[in-house]
């Protein structure tokens, strides 16, 4: 590449100095943006470092000793280790198989109503859970289930059935947090396809009305050949989470008695980390996790490419 002469050169950087100060106002609004990922994505993976140490909070950092891969060896062969792995990707495979789909099915149901007043109504309660705070949301769930006082309980009483203690109940658990998950976020998750099948263009169904086309096959043939392209990069996005569990909700709806099913990364890795002090040993931990969420996003987004020409990257 041949570099401009010296005058050029100041000129280019005048000109690049004066674009900045003219749209001053623009980057001002990215800075609280740049500072929040600068502060809490990019400064901490220098601290993955001490997944390599034995770190000592009261000796430092530099102070620490290496250790290289003690932390890493110890999780792969600690008892827990497949629990944890098997419970984490379970419960998102059961994500995926269940819950990715509603909001897609949720969006084609609504694209389907004419009144409008009721669509944006059902629109705006489906939306609701979504922004209830976790704790809220969780003690819902337990007042719901609740043994003595919960609706489905009190349903099963009627029936001539025992009370269920669903929330101590290992079985009923992976169950329990999978259709909690749908209903928190099947309306806001549908903003997507909502948004997508808002952009298909109108002449499409007129075409297909004009050949007969029944509303099944006009949305076996349009609809969803139109926002496949969206169904599929969300579906990658998604695949990036498989070792990702939320970790406020798991947290508060565990308990010493679905310990076995409920473990998982996240709550693992506070628990090791903050509560036993082990830090090193946690950051491993969730390095390990990152690495691995990484491979799966990598490869489904090949595969994606590959099958479809719709990737992510």
């Amino acid at each position: 590449m041949v570099m401009g002469s010296p005058p050029e050169a100041r000129n280019r950087i005048r000109l690049n100095v004066r674009e900045l100060w003219r749209f001053r106002h623009l980057y001002l609004l990215l800075l609280p943006v740049l500072v929040y990922f600068v502060l809490f994505r990019y400064w901490p993976i220098w601290w993955l470092t001490i997944s390599f140490k034995d770190y000592r909070l009261f000796a430092g950092f530099a102070a620490s000793p290496w250790v290289g891969l003690k932390h890493y060896i110890a999780f792969f062969n600690s008892r827990d280790f497949l629990m944890i792995i098997s419970n984490t990707l379970l419960i998102n495979l059961y994500a995926l198989v269940f819950a990715f789909p509603v909001p897609i099915i949720f969006a084609l149901l609504l694209n389907e109503l004419s009144g409008i007043r009721f669509k944006r109504t059902v629109q705006n309660i489906s939306y609701l859970p979504h922004f209830v705070s976790m704790v809220v949301a969780v003690g819902l769930i337990m007042s719901f289930l609740s043994p003595a006082t919960g609706p489905l309980n009190q349903m099963l009483k009627g029936l001539g059935f025992e009370p269920v203690f669903f929330m101590a109940k290992a079985e009923y658990f992976r169950t329990i947090y999978i259709v909690s998950e749908i209903w928190q976020h099947m309306g806001w998750q549908a903003i997507v396809y909502l948004a997508a099948l808002a952009a298909v263009d109108v002449e499409l169904y007129e075409a297909a009305v004009v050949d007969g086309a029944s509303r099944w096959k006009q949305l076996v043939h349009v609809t969803l050949p139109s926002i496949s392209s969206t169904i599929i990069v969300m579906f990658v996005l998604r695949v990036g989470y498989i070792m990702t569990v939320g970790f406020e909700k798991m947290f508060l709806m565990t308990n010493p008695m679905v310990r076995q099913v409920a473990e998982v990364i996240s709550t693992y890795v506070y628990r090791r980390g903050l509560l036993n002090g082990d830090y090193s040993f946690a950051t491993a931990v969730g390095f390990f996790n990152s690495l691995v969420a990484l491979l799966f996003i990598s490869v489904a987004n090949g595969v994606s490419r590959k099958f479809s020409d719709v990737s992510v990257w």
